[in-house]
């Protein structure tokens, strides 16, 4: 896949199959639709090509709104370069692109820069200024430019519509099982290791305190996780705390992940830390001694858990 940050450097003489969205958390009905555009572009000997916008439009006209992602940037790039697609355009959102037209756009964008072919979109999209263009304008403007229009419909598991509100509310409510299966994968967290106050290697579970630099990024439910990262080429299984520590009085959120059987320094390094299981809430314990008896408690369930993975 050729990522390309900006339409404007993006040129071929080749005629091209496009799909436009944010594509936020790249999920199971993300993967339908993406699935579709690069079989059908392959099939007629296309290039398959995935519009996207970065940041998110909201982040841009909404400036006071809370935006919470279920992937960074970078996450969602590296979700869609196993799709298949031969290009990833990533354009930059700004109030000036906003007041693009949906006719401007369609000529401009679609017809003169991407050489579209077929356009494949998702049920019910909206695009241009004010969200003006839908459906109807682009079966118009395609007899006009010469170019095909499909519409997906909606992608349902279980009789339920999948869309990126609901997998961030099942985050948020502590639902992850719920949240993976929409996904097609594992919720993940991205970070650096930063040094913590060290308390956990004080009562027998150090942990690796991660740092998410992107604001943005959806942050789940506090409480205790089941997780893994690999680290070094090697599937290394957790358990991490998702929140503000409250039996030794901490003051703001942390995410602390202790690794089994695992010993190595990681301070500085990146990691990927994927979401498997929900625990538990978080909860205050009446003191250092009952925390480390939850503790080993936690590590018993999880260890459980994992052994049900193989």
């Amino acid at each position: 896949m050729n990522t390309v940050q900006n339409i404007s450097n993006f040129f071929t003489d080749e005629k091209t199959f496009v799909t436009i969205g944010t594509f936020d958390g790249v999920h199971f009905g993300h993967q339908k639709i993406l699935e579709k555009l690069v079989f059908e572009a392959k099939a007629a000997g296309k290039k398959s090509v995935l519009l996207t916008f970065f940041p998110h439009p909201r982040m841009v006209l909404q400036k006071n709104a809370k935006i919470e992602m279920i992937n960074t940037i970078d996450e969602r790039s590296a979700l869609l370069k196993k799709t298949g697609l031969d290009y990833l355009i990533i354009h930059p959102f700004s109030k000036a692109f906003s007041r693009t037209t949906a006719l401007e756009f369609v000529r401009d964008t679609l017809v003169n820069t991407l050489n579209i072919s077929k356009l494949i979109i998702g049920y019910d999209h909206h695009f241009g200024k004010n969200r003006e263009g839908n459906i109807d304008q682009l079966t118009e403007y395609s007899h006009l430019y010469d170019f095909t229009v499909e519409e997906i419909l909606a992608q349902d598991i279980d009789d339920v519509s999948v869309s990126s509100t609901k997998i961030r509310r099942a985050l948020a409510s502590g639902n992850l099982k719920t949240a993976n299966n929409y996904l097609g994968y594992h919720f993940m967290l991205n970070g650096i290791v930063v040094n913590g106050k060290q308390l956990g290697g004080k009562i027998g579970y150090p942990t690796a305190n991660i740092d998410i630099q992107e604001t943005y990024k959806l942050i789940p439910k506090t409480g205790v996780y089941v997780v893994k990262s690999t680290i070094e080429n090697k599937t290394i299984f957790g358990m991490m705390n998702i929140g503000s520590r409250p039996t030794v009085n901490g003051k703001h959120q942390t995410i602390e992940v202790h690794f089994f059987d695992f010993n190595q320094d990681l301070y500085g390094k990146h990691l990927t830390v994927a979401l498997l299981y929900f625990l538990r809430d978080e909860h205050k314990f009446d003191g250092v001694p009952s925390l480390v008896q939850q503790l080993k408690k936690d590590e018993d369930s999880a260890r459980n858990y994992i052994k049900t993975l193989d």
